[in-house]
């Protein structure tokens, strides 16, 4: 690979798995990415979905950085709408005096959640509107001068944790240029604005205290088996999970039924979120990876493991790391 990779781990609840266990394999992916050389870890923010673990970012970043040594970990994202940025810079702050030079915090706009969650995290629904500011506020924080006179973060002042905006759509390519942050881009399940924004966050960025040139880091799903079957099955089975999750409304739903929906216009339109997959044996995920670093004109691609089941996940990530000779720790 000659693009630096990085993970994105969605902390899943498998079927018949609890948020400790899963909690634990998120813990082994990183002490493997660890080893195995790649760049960074990220989680991110979800509310009340069944199958995600990371709701507690910050608290699930702590518990990785405390079981690891040297691997960069960090929010992919933060939907800084539901917090306070004071609080954020807090919490990331007191990450990165815990585990100096090893935090990031990347930020974005949208809920995570559904209107019901929202109303119960107390979210105005007007937050979203308020982002660019409370960016530059929470990067006041963070690496000074505050914004907000006589207040300061303890800890964050002075801890100058990186920030990076993340998106699915031109709005955050427009606000990561202008502010000369790094872009990271969600096409591992929002493909259709990938080159667009792209193409304007380089053409408008602006060079910054943390950035001088613009760095793009694009999203995509990978799942790497020992054969192309194998890694075929896997894609089926998430691709069903997800039918589920987006769905079930809380039930489960048999393979054949599954099936028949991802047949239907909404089962379509669902697994087009997951156009930019690699999936195969190692040299096949390779080529596609190297392929589509060139197509988001990429400088570093951040993969979401999806195979279904922990110690799947786990050979994935090891299986690629060995194709894509990443020199382990």
């Amino acid at each position: 690979m000659t693009l630096p990779l990085s993970i994105l781990d969605l902390a899943t609840i498998g079927k018949g798995q609890t948020a400790a266990e899963s909690f634990a394999g998120s813990v082994a992916m990183a002490q493997s990415a660890e080893k195995l050389g790649y760049r960074r870890i990220w989680y991110a923010e979800h509310h009340n979905m069944s199958s995600i673990a990371s709701s507690a970012t910050s608290v699930l970043i702590a518990h990785v950085a405390a079981h690891t040594e040297s691997i960069r970990l960090g929010a992919g994202g933060v939907m800084l709408p539901n917090h306070s940025p004071l609080t954020i810079a807090e919490q990331f702050g007191t990450l990165e005096t815990l585990h100096p030079g090893r935090i990031d915090l990347g930020l974005g706009r949208a809920p995570g959640s559904d209107q019901n969650t929202m109303r119960a995290l107390r979210r105005d629904p007007m937050s979203a509107d308020s982002f660019p500011q409370d960016v530059l506020e929470l990067q006041g924080y963070l690496t000074g001068p505050t914004r907000i006179q006589g207040v300061e973060a303890t800890p964050g002042k002075g801890t100058n944790v990186p920030l990076y905006i993340l998106g699915s759509s031109l709005f955050g390519a427009r606000l990561a240029a202008q502010l000369g942050l790094p872009y990271a881009f969600a096409s591992h399940f929002a493909p259709a604005a990938l080159q667009d924004a792209v193409e304007i966050y380089r053409r408008e960025f602006k060079p910054s205290a943390q950035l001088d040139a613009p760095h793009v880091i694009a999203g995509v799903n990978v799942i790497a088996a020992d054969s192309a079957s194998e890694a075929q099955a896997m894609f089926q089975a998430t691709k069903r999970a997800r039918v589920s999750l987006f769905f079930g409304g809380g039930r489960e739903f048999t393979d054949d039924e599954a099936d028949m929906i991802l047949d239907s216009p909404q089962g379509r339109h669902m697994a087009q979120m997951m156009t930019y997959s690699a999936v195969g044996t190692p040299d096949v995920v390779i080529d596609y990876l190297e392929s589509f670093g060139k197509h988001a004109d990429a400088d570093e691609l951040i993969v979401a493991h999806q195979s279904p089941g922990t110690q799947d996940r786990l050979r994935s990530v090891e299986l690629l790391a060995q194709a894509a000779g990443l020199v382990a720790v």
